[in-house]
């Protein structure tokens, strides 16, 4: 990519997204195209294909997408498949029939068997079962995933998709029916922390599940690091993994965001609800071979966010 280069980033507004162009811009970048989704509604086909036609990007990184939590996963199971599908349709098409030079897309290392063995290979795709709760969402990625890979084989397209582990970092959703742990985590902390502080009482803050499932968690920066790089070194079919090679329990979890919070007060696990996969770790080996490894570690990253969210 050129400094000048016609840079389409698809969801620019959303966490990945976001720093996609934190990064670009960093990186001297000057000509990025954006559109919000009022401007441009990606699962609707004959815009993108205005869009394309108008706008002609050289090359396009695919961050839109329909995201959420088990909870927003597993109730709006149709509009996951749907909408998902129609974004990665259109412009993963589009970006073919206008000659894209290049297109790199967010996948998701939810759509790995739910008892895949650990850590997960990239080859581990369609391998097992996957984890219901989030069945549709993962179908639409792993149809993304393929349409990338076959529109190489059949166009001689140069698209790439890459596979990033639990997420969270600036813009994330905190929205406790639609986000993920870490981020609902963070805000349940703090409410119970400014409630006990206001009132003087302590209500217990209740979690899902039963704390032992393990997570591998990345932060958004790192990921746009890993993808910028991605973008200027990678060509081929390998999906490729993207996070830190360290997990974490949710129980640990929870225990180091109520020491960043200072929240004082007890934890409840209310078992009656799904602990979802029980353990997701990647295997980061090909990217570190391929040169890029992360760098902000997982507390300094968390306190981090805690302070620009809350306490700024």
């Amino acid at each position: 990519m050129e400094k000048d280069s016609k840079i389409y980033v698809a969801g620019h507004r959303g966490m990945v997204g976001s720093a996609l162009v934190r990064k670009l811009e960093a990186e001297g970048f000057t000509n990025l195209v954006l559109r919000t989704s009022k401007e441009l509604n990606l699962t609707d086909q004959q815009g993108v294909e205005d869009f394309f036609q108008n706008e002609k990007p050289e090359y396009v990184f695919l961050a839109a997408a329909k995201v959420g939590g088990i909870e927003a996963n597993n109730t709006y199971r149709a509009q996951f498949l749907y909408e998902n599908l129609m974004i990665q349709n259109n412009v993963i098409h589009q970006s073919y029939v206008h000659r894209v030079k290049k297109l790199l897309f967010l996948a998701s290392s939810c759509i790995y068997p739910k008892l895949a063995p650990q850590p997960i290979k990239e080859e581990y795709l369609l391998s097992g079962k996957l984890e219901p709760t989030n069945e549709p969402y993962a179908i639409a990625k792993i149809a993304g995933v393929k349409m990338c890979e076959n529109y190489n084989r059949q166009y001689g397209c140069n698209f790439i998709s890459v596979m990033p582990t639990n997420l969270y970092g600036p813009n994330d959703n905190y929205d406790l029916k639609e986000s993920h742990v870490l981020p609902a985590l963070l805000r349940k902390f703090h409410e119970a922390k400014i409630n006990l502080e206001r009132t003087g009482h302590s209500e217990p803050v209740e979690l899902w599940g039963s704390g032992k499932p393990r997570r591998e968690f990345l932060h958004v920066d790192d990921l746009a690091e890993a993808c910028y790089h991605l973008m200027l070194t990678f060509e081929g079919n390998i999906s490729v993994n993207v996070g830190t090679g360290k997990d974490i329990s949710i129980k640990e979890l929870a225990e180091l965001i109520k020491e960043i919070t200072n929240f004082e007060g007890k934890l409840v696990w209310n078992t009656d609800k799904p602990d979802g996969t029980p353990r997701k770790l990647l295997d980061v080996s090909l990217i570190e071979n391929l040169g890029w490894k992360y760098s902000i570690k997982l507390q300094e990253g968390i306190s981090k966010v805690y302070r620009k969210k809350f306490l700024s």
